[in-house]
């Protein structure tokens, strides 16, 4: 008997060392957590295990050491107030202002550089093809915007108000574009987000600070650059209240109402290389006030509610007018109103800190034959580029860009079409082109854009070739 009883005992023993061992093996495939800052072990190092399977990271643990021994605390009879120990990482963690140096202050903008309306709308022609109007509101409002920042007698009782823009325009109409360029010019930083990313605080997404986020990051973590640079906010017009819906908004009105204390100018703590607020993540209050806020949006359906208001004069009788007069005009946009976009979704207090509104025209086939060509950086100037470093001069005829702007006016998006268009037509010349070293010249002809012929090919002789390659 004392045999079996000695054999049941080892047994149970075996049982038990084997299912430790399990749950050995299971805890190992978890990573440990500190206590104290919730970070897994292989962001916050090595973990120091305490009793009750307490884990606590080497910076936890040193601050903890560090408020006991400022509290006077020899001893762990008082345990340190867990909200103080993360305060004072947070402290520890906090942004701190980077001093200027002398390169940034040479070439930061100031007033005596800040160049005049026309200069900037100069520098918007050489780049923008269009767009006259739009071009010369957002030059004065940038000119007025830089001197209310440079602004230094504001002891006389003269308080200029800050001029954020709305721009308005179909998609591909250069609202990006524009705003690159001007930021380009100016030396500024540049943040451009979408506001379709944006969701109310507390919900999956990113919060209104990230926009704030992104702009420090354009600005090397510099705080004095970020608070006088620009924030273009594409997509506005996908945030505006949501109709004949029972669910919670958290995309729509709540996000404009997030965003009325960034237009108008508050202290905003910004998370640094994070799009949200965590204890983990450094932090820094930014001044939104000397900030230009440029929101953008192609606002569909908006010319439907500018006609309905144009037409509301009686259709019966003498003096009416036809109901559907405004159907094709390519310059409805320009008569918009401030209650045009309330009924189209945006709340009032959101518009009434936006008070520059700027819309732009949508692109005729004239004005996509010269995006081809006369921009600095016009799409065919790439492609020449390109085989130039081939030793090949690429050539369009009349023909053909008309050819090209009829196909990307078709597809009513913009001068984004364009560059879908040439690609195709492209594709095998530029496959083919470096197999020849005796090709000099191609040009491109309205015939292979109809694809009813194909391109005329130039050897370095003066051959001319009528064979196109690939087509």
């Amino acid at each position: 008997m004392d045999k079996d009883n000695e054999d049941i005992t080892k047994n149970t023993d075996n049982v038990d060392n084997k299912d430790s061992n399990n749950n050995n093996n299971d805890d190992d495939k978890y990573e440990a957590l500190c206590f104290i800052c919730h970070r897994p072990e292989s962001k916050a190092g090595k973990m120091i295990r305490l009793p009750n399977n307490i884990s606590v990271c080497t910076d936890c643990m040193q601050t903890t050491f560090n408020q006991i021994n400022v509290n006077g605390m020899p001893f762990l009879m008082d345990v340190p107030n867990m909200e103080n120990v993360q305060n004072d990482m947070k402290r520890r963690q906090t942004v701190k202002k980077k001093k200027e140096s002398k390169d940034k202050e040479d070439t930061g903008l100031t007033l005596d550089k800040l160049p005049a309306p026309h200069k900037i709308k100069q520098h918007f022609d050489e780049h923008v093809i269009g767009q006259e109007h739009a071009k010369k509101i957002l030059s004065v409002a940038v000119y007025n915007h830089y001197k209310r920042v440079f602004d230094k007698e504001a002891d006389d009782g003269v308080a200029i108000e800050k001029s954020n823009v709305l721009m308005l325009g179909p998609t591909g109409c250069g609202k990006t574009y524009l705003v690159k360029t001007l930021a380009k010019m100016l030396k500024v930083p540049l943040a451009i987000t979408d506001a379709t990313a944006l969701t109310e605080a507390g919900y999956i997404g990113d919060d209104v600070e990230s926009v704030l986020s992104k702009l420090l990051a354009a600005a090397d973590n510099d705080v004095d650059r970020a608070e006088h640079g620009i924030v273009f906010i594409d997509e506005i017009d996908k945030i505006a209240k949501k109709r004949n819906t029972n669910s919670r908004d958290v995309s729509g009105e709540s996000v404009q109402q997030g965003l009325l204390k960034l237009l108008e100018g508050s202290l905003v703590e910004v998370p640094v290389g994070a799009t949200s607020k965590n204890a983990m993540v450094p932090l820094y209050t930014i001044n939104t006030s000397n900030i230009l806020f440029i929101c953008g949006g192609a606002f569909p359906e908006l010319e439907k509610i500018i006609a309905r208001r144009l037409n509301s004069t009686g259709t019966m009788g003498f003096g009416s007018e036809l109901k559907d007069r405004f159907k094709d005009d390519p310059d409805l946009l320009s008569k918009v109103t401030v209650e045009d976009l309330r009924e189209f979704g945006m709340i009032p207090e959101f518009l009434g800190r936006l008070p520059i509104v700027c819309p732009l025209e949508q692109l005729t086939e004239d004005m996509l034959v010269q995006v081809l060509t006369e921009p600095k950086n016009a799409i065919l100037k790439q492609y020449q580029k390109l085989l130039r470093m081939d030793e090949v001069d690429l050539v369009f005829d009349d023909e053909a860009l008309r050819m090209i702007a009829k196909k990307a006016a078709e597809k009513k998006i913009g001068a984004r079409a364009l560059r879908a268009i040439i690609e195709e037509y492209m594709l095998d010349i530029m496959y083919e082109i470096p197999k020849d070293d005796m090709i000099g010249r191609v040009t491109i002809t309205g015939e292979y854009i109809e694809k009813k012929g194909s391109p005329l090919i130039e050897l370095r002789g003066n051959r001319l070739l009528g064979e196109g390659s690939g087509s």
